[in-house]
């Protein structure tokens, strides 16, 4: 008997449990419960301590913050600062996205002809912008079933955000699937400074009668600077595709350059740009020497390729961005113009980086083109990130 009722209530003890784990069960599967996040969303500022994708290898201490100001670009390719704190981002698809407090608008450019590399690409505000409202956009055009580039001068209305008034600045700038160049700078000398590409013609580079290939300067009209090298536009030759820019503090001007492509790649470069030189391509690569001809003062090796994008200085460095090197490379540069040893950050931690930039307030932003075809897509791709300066030392 002892035995039937010990036997009994150990059922019941069973069944009670079995029971209470049920409704246990069942009340946590009703209980909503979100999926982890994997967008990062417009203005969202995300703590790279605990955002697992956003954090960087061993190089921004935990108590450093990147906001993830814009997403889902279709790839960004320059970002410009304005007076009252907004930033436009050029997309090489063909739209001006203006960004302020959270908030994005957006301008689709007329004509623009996105193939290959080339599309809407650099941008910059006129150096009395504040006064003029004048602001330069470099694109790719079909006419005639052929590529060119051009730069077309708007004026640009905040309120509302439209472009009026399109001045032509310099047209005919060959263009191609690939090799457009396409960064446009004021210098310290108020002249206006271009990057154009070979092209897919790498004789043109040497060809000083060609735009293709070169660093071009223009008066803010268009019209050519008496003190040209050349008397014409061109400033520097023998360039392949040249594709940032960017000044020292002693007015030394400095460019990245896509060094060859396809199954030898490598030997990208950085250099100090003098007006009237010659490059060298396709004739000099790496370190080769050839009279009148000026090898890099940086370049990557033939078994390194960086594909470096634009260039910034700041605080006695150079910082240029990698595509297919998906990284930022900074390397120090001296009074003398010396380069100190290259230093690299945030290798694959954003994949192909295509913009860096130094704001206003001295922090970096950094855009990505992974949706260029040429890089792994990640969620919330393409993105404009900003950082803390030098928060990655």
């Amino acid at each position: 008997m002892d035995i039937k009722k010990s036997y009994f209530w150990a059922l019941a003890a069973t069944a009670a449990l079995t029971t209470i784990l049920a409704l246990y069960l069942s009340n946590r599967a009703l209980d909503p419960v979100p999926p982890p996040s994997t967008d990062i969303l417009v203005g969202e500022e995300v703590d790279v301590e605990n955002e697992s994708e956003a954090t960087p290898k061993n190089e921004i201490p935990p108590e450093e913050k990147i906001n993830f100001i814009l997403s889902d670009l279709s790839i960004p390719w320059e970002i410009v600062f304005l007076p009252d704190e907004a930033i436009l981002v050029s997309e090489r698809t063909g739209d001006l996205i203006k960004y302020q407090d959270g908030r994005s608008e957006k301008i689709s450019i007329a004509n623009v002809a996105a193939v290959g590399e080339g599309g809407l690409l650099g941008m910059v505000l006129h150096p009395d912008f504040n006064n003029n409202n004048y602001i330069y956009l470099y694109f790719t055009v079909s006419e005639n079933n052929k590529l060119s580039n051009k730069i077309v001068r708007y004026y640009l209305s905040l309120a509302p955000f439209a472009l009026t008034d399109p001045q032509e600045i310099i047209k005919d700038v060959p263009g191609s699937n690939n090799h457009n160049g396409g960064r446009i700078a004021f210098g310290p000398d108020e002249k206006l400074y271009v990057t154009t590409g070979d092209a897919g013609n790498a004789n043109a580079a040497q060809n000083r009668d060609s735009l293709a290939g070169k660093i071009l300067r223009l008066n803010d009209n268009g019209s050519i600077p008496a003190d040209n090298p050349f008397g014409s536009a061109v400033w520097s030759y023998g360039h392949r595709n040249a594709q940032g820019l960017t000044w020292d503090d002693a007015g030394r001007l400095w460019a990245t350059e896509h060094g060859r492509s396809g199954a030898l790649s490598g030997l990208d470069e950085l250099n100090l740009i003098e007006p009237g030189k010659n490059y060298g391509w396709p004739l000099i690569q790496g370190d080769d020497q050839q009279t009148e001809m000026i090898a890099p003062r940086l370049h990557s090796g033939a078994k390194t390729t960086w594909a470096p994008a634009s260039l910034a200085y700041y605080d006695n460095y150079l910082y240029f961005a990698g595509l297919r090197g998906e990284a930022l490379y900074a390397v120090p540069v001296n009074e003398n113009g010396d380069l100190g040893d290259l230093e690299t950050f945030f290798m694959g931690d954003y994949g192909r980086l295509r913009i860096v930039k130094v704001g206003p307030d001295n922090s970096f932003y950094l855009g990505t083109s992974n949706q260029d075809g040429r890089g792994r897509v990640r969620a919330g791709d393409d993105k404009i990130i900003k950082m803390a300066p030098n928060a990655w030392k």
